[in-house]
């Protein structure tokens, strides 16, 4: 992820080459390129981004058709997987991580947009269908399950009903809402970590549904 800057601290997680298989896997969902940094559909590559540029990450590693970094959290191993497939076809990447770990679908999260919600929130949810997004479509195509957890960012609604999605979603933030969308992507690299310590249940009771911009 060359457009990354390498900044932030690791002393809450660390990169390492012996942390053995990973417990998790958080698939940030996006589209490869300068091209489409900020876009809304790249929701979930700022997310994994934030998490990233926080820690103060090298380069990553080449594998499943994606960009890599296995490293860990509270003593777990986990596998930041950023797929270089193209949103449509996210499953190949995700679903070859998942056979070659043999990570049940659980321990398997999505990261992506959702035009449905307003900037900042994010909904997590233990399983559910794709919502129309093509990337949780091509996951749950590949994994043949929809029974894996996913937190949905907020990338704001169509302006109007009649603009076709794809046009919106490849649209890309501006002003503000860069900076909007970049304070809540900090905030869901802390629910990851949440993830991890203490589960999806107790993520959700802490940044699920809300709106994450209040009070900041």
């Amino acid at each position: 992820m060359s457009w990354l800057t390498k900044t932030g601290d690791n002393a809450l997680l660390s990169l390492s080459k012996k942390t053995g298989g990973p417990s998790y896997i958080f698939a940030f969902l996006g589209n490869p390129g300068s091209r489409y940094a900020v876009t809304r559909h790249n929701a979930g590559f700022i997310a994994g981004a934030a998490l990233v540029k926080r820690l103060g990450l090298g380069k990553p590693g080449k594998k499943f058709k994606s960009e890599t970094y296995l490293i860990k959290i509270g003593g777990k191993s986990v596998l930041l997987l950023f797929p270089q497939t193209f949103m449509n076809l996210s499953g190949e990447a995700v679903a070859a991580a998942a056979k070659f770990y043999k990570l049940p679908p659980e321990n398997i999260v999505a990261v992506c947009d959702e035009s449905l919600l307003d900037i900042g929130v994010i909904r997590l949810r233990q399983s559910g269908g794709h919502g129309g997004q093509n990337g949780m479509r091509s996951i749950i195509e590949r994994l043949g399950t929809e029974d894996f957890p996913r937190i949905r960012i907020g990338v704001g609604k169509k302006p109007v009903p009649e603009m076709d999605i794809a046009d919106w979603v490849l649209s890309p933030f501006r002003g503000q809402e860069l900076a909007d969308i970049e304070r809540v992507a900090a905030v869901c690299a802390d629910c990851v970590t949440e993830i991890v310590h203490s589960g999806l249940m107790s993520a959700m009771n802490k940044y699920s549904n809300r709106n994450l911009l209040d009070g900041q």
